[in-house]
């Protein structure tokens, strides 16, 4: 009978059912698909937007506060790290902005953008059905491609000769350029070039460019009062009494170098010693007192002029060295006593017992002298050439320390050059080149990968146009007569972006030059972070165990962070909102449940 067929049906459709199997914790948000991939470039077109104005000679600069301290910069891996972005894919592109600053030091705002550009570029692809592993396969390619294109440009030097010499300026000048100092580029470049080439007469000298230069920041005063010490130059340090009756001026003298405290110490309280007279107790701080000045005797017998130690240097023995017209100096810190160390020839002692003459160090002159409120211990004329210190003035805190991470863009700029020996223009010159190199052999190329190629070569253009941009010009005319120029003009390959007029320019000629390891580091990185990116299909966020809200706060996208960070993730909100607006609502996927920009503001 019919009745009977349909309850054996329900019983099959009963019998087909499972039961829901749950893998995942509750509040566990899982987004996959193509829909999450083109999230996940749109959270980094996201990031990209914040640094975008910062690049170039006329980039803007960044104010980021934390509600502790205020940072004013423009360089690309600080801006990256203030942000403190949450979003598990964005964060690629930090790790690739600090990997470049790691290694080449310039160029961390260029690399974002050109990992950025390539997702953008690759975009329609994925929201047309591409594969992205064929995508990724090409784009690995057209980077490999772009690399070598970069090797083949690059113009190599001698620094030994006069023309080295100027090259290695000219790179020091290019790193400037964009920085809070580039008007003082006159004064730093060579101070630049100064210590780094000192580095390079020894073999190991450059690899340990951080612990071999040493920058001090003295606020206040003008920032052309800044000074480059060919030796060791460090703060005067805690001083008791008896600090101002020293000797503060040597020359040749003999450095003693320790990591051993000379103060009167007594013992422990829980020491037990048993007396059978209490005058007997009197041969006890009499011995403690022994213990001290024997110390001191060793220092004073080995023949030393000046004691350094990292440890403290107690008021007796600052009045005992004195006594005896020897400067002494504790709290001394690490890495300056291994710059001492390293350029006076000296060895850091453990123990005053047994210091003979060879532990000794030495140096031309020394002397405590007077900078701005500070005074500062300065060793010179030291026998190991290898290290030197910058003196930074400024007027605000905020000034000398972007004034610092300009330096330190600056000689790791020098010190690549230094090892690569090799430059190319910059001002977006190479870029077009290479883009130029890549449509030619896409043509050669069958299939998708043709038109993955072209849109790679077309991302490069990212560095020019914003160039463009940043400075206030026509990017879209510019950038026409750059493509034109580098297409019909045999010798219009080093061609860029004039910054001064709003025209093109040969910017080999005008010394724009940059190192060519910078140009293929970026390249190879961009590359590899967009191929991370878009081999991503899903995206697992566990709530936090330790918030019991955190399910709900992440699933409904009420904020999960501080006040800290309120106004920067609104910012990053308001940044994607305008570009969507922009753009005519041209993105399209939306970021998954749960996946925020940044601390402080919930997806959804």
């Amino acid at each position: 009978p019919p009745q009977h067929s349909k309850y054996k049906r329900a019983v099959k459709m009963m019998q087909g059912m499972r039961p829901g199997i749950i893998l995942l914790r509750e509040g566990t948000d899982t987004s996959q698909g193509r829909a999450q991939l083109i999230s996940n470039i749109n959270a980094c077109q996201v990031i990209a937007d914040a640094v975008r104005t910062t690049l170039g000679p006329r980039g803007m600069d960044k104010l980021v506060a934390d509600g502790r301290r205020v940072t004013i910069s423009n360089d690309g891996a600080t801006i990256m790290k203030l942000l403190e972005v949450e979003h598990p894919a964005a964060k690629t592109l930090v790790d690739i902005s600090m990997s470049q600053d790691a290694e080449v030091g310039d160029g961390t705002t260029s690399v974002v953008l050109l990992a950025v550009e390539v997702l953008k570029q690759m975009k329609p692809f994925v929201e047309e059905g591409v594969h992205p592993q064929i995508i990724i396969r090409n784009i690995r390619s057209a980077s490999a491609l772009a690399v070598q294109k970069v090797k083949d440009l690059a113009v190599e030097f001698d620094i030994n000769t006069e023309e080295g010499a100027g090259m290695l300026l000219k790179t020091a000048s290019t790193a400037l350029n964009s920085k809070l100092i580039a008007t003082h580029q006159d004064l730093f470049a060579p101070m630049i070039v100064d210590a780094v080439k000192s580095l390079s007469a020894d073999a190991d000298g450059l690899d340990d460019l951080r612990g071999m230069i040493g920058i001090k920041k003295i606020p206040g005063g003008d920032v052309r009062s800044s000074f480059l010490v060919k030796g060791v130059a460090f703060k005067k340090t805690f001083s008791y009494a008896g600090f101002e009756q020293m000797t503060k001026k040597f020359s040749n003298p003999k450095i003693l170098l320790l990591n051993v405290e000379l103060e009167l110490k007594n013992e422990k309280e829980n020491a037990e010693v048993r007396i059978e007279d209490p005058e007997q107790y009197q041969s006890i701080v009499d011995a403690e007192w022994q213990v001290i000045y024997d110390k001191l005797d060793n220092c004073v017998a080995c023949g030393a002029n000046i004691v350094l130690s990292k440890l403290p240097i107690g008021d007796l023995a600052t009045q005992y060295f004195a006594d005896r017209g020897l400067f002494c100096a504790g709290r001394v810190e690490d890495g300056d006593i291994k710059r001492v160390a390293m350029a006076t020839g000296a060895t850091v002692q453990t123990s005053t017992n047994g210091i003979f003459e060879g532990v000794l160090g030495t140096c031309g002159d020394f002397e405590e002298k007077q900078v701005g409120d500070e005074r500062f211990n300065l060793f010179t004329g030291c026998p190991n050439s290898l290290t030197s210190t910058m003196v930074l003035r400024g007027g605000s805190e905020q000034f000398i320390a972007e004034s610092e991470r300009s330096i330190h863009d600056a000689l790791m700029v020098v010190k690549q050059s230094l090892k690569s020996r090799s430059v190319v223009a910059g001002g977006g010159a190479v870029e077009i080149e290479v883009a130029r190199h890549l449509r030619e052999h896409a043509l050669s190329i069958e299939g998708k990968g043709q038109l993955i190629v072209n849109a790679f070569a077309k991302a490069l253009e990212i560095v020019p146009r914003q160039l463009c941009d940043n400075a206030g010009f026509d990017s879209n005319d510019i950038l026409s007569s750059l493509r034109r120029k580098h297409t019909q003009d045999e010798d219009g390959k080093w061609y860029g972006v004039d910054i001064e007029k709003g025209g093109i320019v040969d910017t080999f000629t005008a010394g724009i030059w940059e190192p060519s390891d910078n140009k293929s580091n970026s390249l190879a990185s961009a590359a590899e972070a967009a191929g991370v990116i878009l081999s991503i299909d899903e995206t697992v966020i566990n709530p936090r165990s330790q918030d019991p809200g955190a399910a709900t706060g992440m699933m409904g996208g009420a904020p999960a962070g501080g006040m800290g960070q309120k106004s920067l993730s609104n910012m990053m909100g308001g940044a994607m909102d305008q570009v969507n607006a922009a753009k005519g609502g041209s993105r399209s996927g939306n970021l998954g449940n749960g996946v925020s920009y940044l601390k402080g503001r919930g997806g959804g």
